[in-house]
Parts: structure tokens; C-alpha cells; sequence
């Protein structure tokens, strides 16, 4: 067994039914819009607030002409406190027009997605895994900062880190790994101060960039 393997059988035993991702919190409905809705929303806002914001909003409208139908100060009041709480509002309101001037569906594809502008590679990866099941290597900056401190890549931003690790992992495993990595992030592996004498990948991490850790 190779050390990505190890890595990857490791996280799983450690955080299998321990993490669920916000999107999976989110209930029935128009899923693929709610998912697009909801990463926007949390973007730089903690998950807490994002799923807050969420609900609030989706108890309002959870379609594109539902959201049509409200004001901009409306999506306003539902979603703050998400941070840019303003820009966000607008951001839904023209997504939820470009896309019901289409054919009134969340695109499926990573091109037609990154054709949606608000959109880039995070948000149309989470769509693609979470909305639809289709393969999706979503890269935040804790799978960015994980996958460098352990020497899996080595790269600068998450654009390259993602296309690295569509090299190394199989597939299978492409959905699953940022739940995995950031649930690691948040109980073990924080960016500062990492608690390296509770990590069940110490010995197989190269600690790049850790100058301190417990």
C-alpha cells in the first residue's frame, strides 16, 4: 500500500459518519439549485451561518423564478449575516435569471457551470458532486493547505491543487475527500498551531510550512 492509500484509508476510518457535509443538511426540493445557492452563500462565512442563511432563504424560495420574485433587500435580510451579504444577494438574483433564461435548469457540466458568472471551480465541483453525483474534486483552503502539508502535492493555489490531485486519487475517492480533509482541518490539522500529538497521520506527514504544532 502505497502512502496516498494510507492516507486515504486512514481519514476514512477517522471520519466516516462523522462529518456530513452543509449540502446534505439542506432537504428535498430543487437540490442541484439549492446546493449552487447554499456555496455561494458560504463562501469566507462559517457553516454555521451559511446553514442558517440557507434556510432562511430557501423558506422563502427555493427555485430560480421563486427567487425572481423577490427583492434584492429581501435575499438581503434572509441570508445576513453571510459575510458580503450584499454582493451575495445580487450574485443570486442574476444567476437565478441566467439560468431561467436558459432552460430553467442548474447546468450539469463543469463548462456550462463555469459559464455562470459568481461561479468557479469550488462552487461547480460541489454542484457536480452534490447536486448531481457526478465526479467533482472540490479544493477549499483546507484541502489546498492539507494535501501541501503532508506532501501529497506541491503547489500554490487550489486551481493547481485540484488538477494534482485529479492525478493521484483515484475517482472514487474525488467526492469524498474534501469532507474528509475538512473535518481533519477543523479537529486536527488547523492552520496554525496544528495538534500533530493527536494526528493519526503524523507518520506519514511531512509537516511542509508547520513551524509550530502541539
Amino acid at each position: 500500500m502505497n502512502k496516498t492509500d494510507k492516507i486515504l484509508e486512514i481519514l476514512e476510518s477517522q471520519y466516516r459518519g462523522y462529518f456530513e457535509p452543509l449540502h446534505s443538511k439542506l432537504g428535498n426540493g430543487n437540490y442541484p439549485f439549492r446546493v449552487l445557492i447554499s456555496t455561494i452563500l458560504s463562501l469566507r462565512t462559517k457553516d454555521a451561518v451559511t446553514a442558517k442563511a440557507s434556510k432562511q432563504l430557501f423558506n422563502l424560495a427555493d427555485t430560480p423564478p421563486g427567487i425572481l420574485k423577490l427583492t434584492e433587500a429581501q435575499i438581503q435580510k434572509a441570508i445576513y449575516p453571510v459575510g458580503f451579504y450584499k454582493t451575495k444577494a445580487r450574485t443570486i438574483r442574476n444567476l437565478s435569471k441566467t439560468i431561467l433564461e436558459n432552460d430553467g435548469k442548474v447546468p450539469d457540466t463543469m463548462d456550462r457551470l463555469l459559464a455562470l458568472k459568481g461561479v468557479g471551480r469550488k462552487t461547480a465541483n460541489l454542484v457536480l458532486s452534490e447536486g448531481f453525483g457526478k465526479p467533482g474534486l472540490c479544493v477549499d483552503t483546507h484541502v489546498h493547505r492539507i494535501s501541501n502539508r503532508l506532501g501529497l502535492v506541491k503547489t500554490k493555489t487550489p486551481e493547481q491543487t485540484e488538477f494534482a490531485l485529479r492525478e493521484l486519487l483515484p475517482q472514487r475517492h474525488w467526492r469524498g475527500f474534501n469532507t474528509m480533509l475538512v473535518a481533519h482541518g477543523q479537529q486536527v490539522c488547523n492552520p496554525i498551531s496544528p495538534k500533530c500529538s493527536i494526528c493519526k497521520l503524523y507518520n506519514l506527514c511531512e509537516r511542509r510550512g508547520v513551524e509550530k504544532h502541539r
